[in-house]
């Protein structure tokens, strides 16, 4: 037989003298010898594989090997479907942004955090502009204001350098 995944040792890959083996709907079939199992396996036309090699003996179990490896591929897909990916989306704004400007920004944001995004908001200072980040602080807070029905701040205002950044995240609920 061959091998579909390295997870699981099959058939002729146990090594083990003896194994405590269990058929495919739970039955237990006691401790026997590795090559009285495969003939078990074989004589129902199914795979022995090992299952709990750490246990004393190894736990091996009598299944169809590529119906079990293409039940776990077809719970994994599900487990994958239901996930979620956040992205986070950034908009930049200056010190002396206009206010029709911020709006629109602020109208962008909106439609990102009810996407499900959450929206880094940074002030970019140039010059002289960071000795007065007072302003920075000031636009994220009115920034905030015209989203706080959709979004709730995960990381307030921060200076990093010439940039100020907030993190804004999307209600829940």
């Amino acid at each position: 037989m061959n091998v579909i995944n390295k997870e699981h040792l099959i058939n002729e890959e146990i090594r083990a003298k003896e194994l405590r083996v269990v058929t495919a709907d739970g039955e237990q079939l006691g401790i026997m010898p590795t090559k009285q199992a495969l003939e078990i396996a074989e004589a129902r036309q199914l795979d022995l594989v090992l299952i709990a090699p750490k246990a004393e003996p190894p736990v091996a179990k009598i299944m169809d090997y590529g119906k079990f490896i293409y039940e776990q591929q077809k719970k994994e897909k599900e487990a994958k479907k239901k996930q979620k990916q956040i992205t986070v989306k950034e908009i930049r704004i200056t010190p002396n942004i206009e206010e029709h400007d911020l709006n629109v920004k602020a109208k962008n944001a909106e439609k990102f955090l009810k996407d499900g995004d959450k929206v880094k908001v940074t002030v970019r200072f140039r010059g002289r502009e960071a000795d007065y980040a007072h302003f920075g602080e000031e636009i994220l807070n009115r920034f905030y204001e015209k989203l706080k029905e959709v979004g709730q701040i995960e990381k307030p205002a921060k200076l990093e350098g010439k940039n100020m950044t907030m993190v804004i995240a999307p209600k829940k609920g």
